[in-house]
């Protein structure tokens, strides 16, 4: 059973979202890795810490200049690399 698609967010915001995760994820967990699979579970198989995960968003606001609405991130949503990149997408705050 796949995981349902976000349909309101920009494709290609999303993809750009995934790309800058798969360059920003070796910076924040200090260390290489090997290709990324996009279900990667960002806890149990990439080891990434609750505070690794705001230095990850905080990493992609900057990279990205956007800015995301962290308000109702679940754990659910720090699933997996695809899971955060839905979220990002869908929650990105709309300059003034």
């Amino acid at each position: 059973m796949s995981e349902p698609v976000v349909q309101t967010t920009d494709p290609a915001l999303r993809e750009r979202i995934l790309h800058g995760i798969g360059e920003l994820l070796p910076r924040v967990l200090k260390r290489e890795l090997p290709e990324i699979p996009q279900d990667a579970c960002l806890f149990d198989d990439l080891g990434l810490t609750s505070a690794g995960t705001i230095e990850l968003i905080l990493e992609l606001e900057e990279s990205l200049d956007i800015q995301v609405d962290v308000e109702q991130i679940t754990e659910d949503d720090l699933r997996s690399v695809t899971r955060l990149a839905d979220y990002v997408a869908g929650h990105v705050i709309p300059e003034d």
